[in-house]
């Protein structure tokens, strides 16, 4: 892509749409967020919205829109198939999905293949691109990422190529767990996060035994008063993403682990890293934009 071409970038996800226009090195010139999310958008209708809210922008001369996240998906304006991995740059460039032939494109997203014996396949959409964002961002071209959200992400990249990623349900797990579950009927959402009581979860995680059981204990601890109301949703949420951080094999010869992701999250995977001994270093909302700027310039 020239460097004096308009890049508009957008970030089109299941329930929020954002965008940035980009300067000629990668800059965010100006930012725009609606709740019009791909659920809200009726079908047939995602060119309109998208003309509504960002077309003054598309009207610059020579402009290139990336639309990265779920706008690619099934349920979106267009599906923009998976790009299989291993993928770094290249491979996204050549399976962008053209809605208006060099003007504007859908980022397809990765999908991987496990190792185990059903060669069970995993996805993501929109992450790819924070992914490489960060990496820019770090200066790396070799690393362990984690992505902390409902479906969080621990994706391994070799010479600037996602090769392998993960998907774990911890945000959706932990919200059925505090909301819909017997769980519900002992804590309090209400309460401030307490950073020993996390601590006490990422603590049993590790210890033997099945994490059915040690949720279930959730209750007890609650019952026989030794975490109060409070204390148990900061407890859960480290005994569920300390369940996430027992499955893996760091390998830190790579530095340290990349966390992409809100403050909030990334907060709490640091901590639970770090007490486990494990460096680690973090990125926000920054990485979606550089990740596509980097992107559209190696189109």
């Amino acid at each position: 892509m020239s460097s004096t071409r308009p890049l508009i970038t957008i970030d089109w996800g299941t329930s929020s749409l954002r965008g940035a226009r980009l300067g000629a090195s990668g800059q965010v010139l100006e930012s725009r967020e609606f709740p019009r999310g791909i659920l809200t958008v009726p079908p047939g209708q995602f060119e309109a919205v998208f003309h509504e809210l960002f077309g003054d922008w598309m009207q610059a001369s020579g402009a290139l829109c990336l639309i990265s996240g779920m706008a690619g998906s099934r349920q979106g304006w267009q599906e923009a198939p998976y790009c299989p991995c291993p993928a770094g740059f290249t491979e996204l460039g050549q399976h962008l999905l053209w809605l208006q032939p060099g003007r504007i494109a859908l980022v397809p997203g990765l999908s991987c293949l496990g190792t185990d014996a059903l060669n069970t396949p995993d996805v993501m959409r929109g992450e790819e691109v924070q992914i490489f964002g960060a990496l820019q961002m770090a200066g790396r071209d070799n690393a362990t990422l984690v992505l902390p959200g409902t479906h969080s992400k621990w994706v391994q990249v070799q010479g600037g190529r996602v090769t392998d990623f993960q998907t774990f349900m911890t945000g959706e797990v932990f919200a059925l767990m505090s909301q819909q579950s017997i769980l519900g009927k002992t804590l309090d959402l209400s309460g401030a996060f307490d950073e020993a009581a996390f601590l006490q979860g990422v603590n049993q995680s590790q210890q033997a035994g099945s994490v059915l059981h040690h949720l279930f204990a959730v209750r007890t601890l609650g019952l026989f008063e030794r975490l109060s109301a409070t204390q148990l949703p900061s407890y859960l949420s480290g005994l569920l993403i300390g369940e996430e951080l027992r499955t893996q094999t760091i390998n830190t010869d790579s530095g340290a682990v990349i966390l992409v992701g809100s403050n909030t999250l990334t907060q709490r995977y640091s901590l639970a890293l770090q007490h486990l001994g494990i460096a680690c270093q973090s990125h926000g909302a920054e990485a979606t934009w550089a990740g596509l700027f980097a992107l559209a310039s190696a189109c």
